[in-house]
């Protein structure tokens, strides 16, 4: 079985650098996902991040949670559930404004790491980006460049806790799907395991590992590499034993920007004819991903070509 892509980046620094730079090249052309280790987030700072969490879903998202499952019958599941998520989550979002100060029940501290923790995140994914431009061929800041509307990128995080559940056969944790943005960066539970991803027909599991960030590739950025990198289907399978933490980042374009596969990569592969992927605007294609998150990506992006040839898009 292949063995789940995960890469040291403190290698960049040294003469591993090409094999490191190819390791990354080979899980974005082939998985769509990898977990990174020492990508310079402090260990101390994560162990933090972690501790206000835990603490924050025990006192004010618990008693909630539980609620919800008694409000919805969801204890003794007989039949298989297809439209909820056995999860807790809040968002928060950090660019183009914060909206950190509007979120109840956060204590000073917890909203102050967030806030450190989304500067850190924010830094990391626009290194990274830069790093697959280099891997495509693309000019360094290409990506970031190709994320930005008039406000820049959007930057938000989800905040998620998935408890214990009596009946993980008939409920998933987070039904499978592709995510739509840019680059995800995800700090997740070092203990309970739960996410999987969908690579040649089969679910593999992403391994918990202390002091991670584990790296998936949305819609986005397999329109702007037309294909070259995918977004693949990922799914959180709910456990009957301990709680996961899953604290998901997402590094999109502007809701304004118009996204599309980058011309020196279409020039590369004129001659094999390859079919092109569609042009848009990010906010149209956030409108259509709402209603159809949990199904497959392809009529997504078969819509928004449609549109393509009816709704003329100024780029200027």
């Amino acid at each position: 079985m292949a063995i789940f892509p995960v890469i040291n980046l403190e290698k960049l620094n040294g003469e591993e650098r090409a094999v490191t730079m190819e390791q990354i090249k080979d899980a974005c052309e082939n998985w769509g996902f990898f977990e990174l280790l020492n990508h310079g987030i402090p260990h101390d700072f994560l162990d933090t991040v972690e501790r206000l969490t835990k603490e924050h879903y025990k006192k004010c998202m618990e008693q909630r949670f539980k609620e919800l499952v008694a409000s919805k019958a969801l204890e003794g599941l007989e039949a298989e559930v297809t439209d909820m998520d056995w999860e807790s989550t809040f968002y928060l979002r950090h660019l183009p404004e914060s909206n950190m100060a509007d979120i109840p029940d956060l204590t000073d501290e917890y909203r102050k790491v967030m806030k450190e923790f989304a500067l850190k995140l924010e830094k990391l994914a626009e290194e990274l980006l830069d790093l697959l431009c280099e891997n495509l061929g693309l000019e360094k800041g290409y990506l970031k460049k190709a994320f930005y509307g008039v406000r820049g990128p959007t930057f938000g995080t989800k905040v998620s806790n998935y408890p214990p559940c009596p009946t993980p056969d008939k409920i998933k944790g987070l039904r499978a799907h592709t995510d739509a943005g840019g680059i995800i960066l995800l700090f997740q539970d070092a203990k309970v395991s739960g996410l999987q991803l969908l690579k040649d027909g089969e679910w593999i599991d992403v391994p918990p590992m202390r002091h991670s960030i584990v790296i998936n590739l949305g819609d986005q950025l397999e329109v702007i590499t037309n294909g070259k990198y995918k977004s693949v289907e990922h799914r959180v399978i709910a456990q009957t034993d301990g709680a996961r933490m899953s604290i998901a980042s997402f590094y999109n374009p502007g809701s304004d920007a118009v996204i599309y596969p980058a011309p020196a990569l279409l020039e590369k592969e004129a001659e094999e004819k390859k079919q092109v992927y569609p042009k848009f605007v990010f906010e149209d294609y956030m409108k259509l991903y709402a209603g159809l998150k949990f199904q497959a990506k392809e009529p997504r992006f078969e819509a928004m070509k449609a549109m393509e040839t009816t709704v003329p898009i100024s780029t200027a």
